[in-house]
């Protein structure tokens, strides 16, 4: 299997992470959908980061498509089976996305856009929503068992370590660790882990 995308993509990392902690052996090309469009459109023509290339040619997108398809390989799930804990699992992974979506909704205004075209009204609506999507995250946190061993950590806790870093990464004037000081040093103890420290986001 492939994996293309850059790991500074929250999307692309929890894959990546995710293979790891599976314990699928995985090659990962470092193919971006801005500085290098040309390559990855030979790749997939819809140039959607992450691509995973199956060992038989076949091109998912998707993070949570192909982590679903991973853990089908694997024989195995990162999600707890027990109805109530994959509810709350479920829940987590809703904010933990919406805060990966919103930190790219503000990163692509700000740099894709020219300043005399930026819509402040959405930028500070989009803010709020992330602001809301964070609260929301740290007091799910709190419900979840704290990072231990690497074998033990589930897709909420994974995803919700990247979707922070992501943002600490890339609006840090946006979302303050003081804030949020339970999920920022949780995520930090999350990082610490073998599978975050050899796949990080810079």
């Amino acid at each position: 299997m492939q994996l293309i995308g850059m790991l500074d993509s929250p999307y692309v990392r929890r894959v990546a992470v995710s293979l790891r902690l599976l314990g699928l052996s995985f090659e990962h090309r470092s193919i971006s959908v801005f500085s290098t469009f040309e390559q990855f459109r030979e790749i997939n023509p819809v140039v959607k980061a992450p691509t995973l290339v199956c060992d038989d040619g076949t091109l998912l997108m998707d993070s949570t498509l192909i982590i679903d398809y991973a853990e089908t390989v694997a024989g195995r799930s990162l999600m707890p089976s027990g109805l109530a804990e994959r509810q709350h699992a479920l829940k987590v992974l809703g904010l933990a996305l919406a805060a990966c979506e919103k930190s790219v909704q503000i990163v692509y205004e700000r740099k894709l856009r020219p300043p005399e075209k930026q819509h402040a009204p959405w930028v500070d609506r989009v803010r709020g929503q992330l602001g809301a999507a964070y609260a929301g995250l740290q007091a799910e946190l709190r419900k979840l068992p704290a990072p231990g061993a690497e074998g033990t950590i589930g897709q909420a806790a994974l995803t919700s370590a990247v979707a922070w870093s992501f943002t600490q990464l890339v609006l840090p004037d946006v979302i303050a660790p003081a804030d949020y000081p339970s999920l920022a040093a949780f995520a930090a103890d999350v990082e610490k882990l073998p599978a975050f420290v050899a796949l990080p986001q810079v």
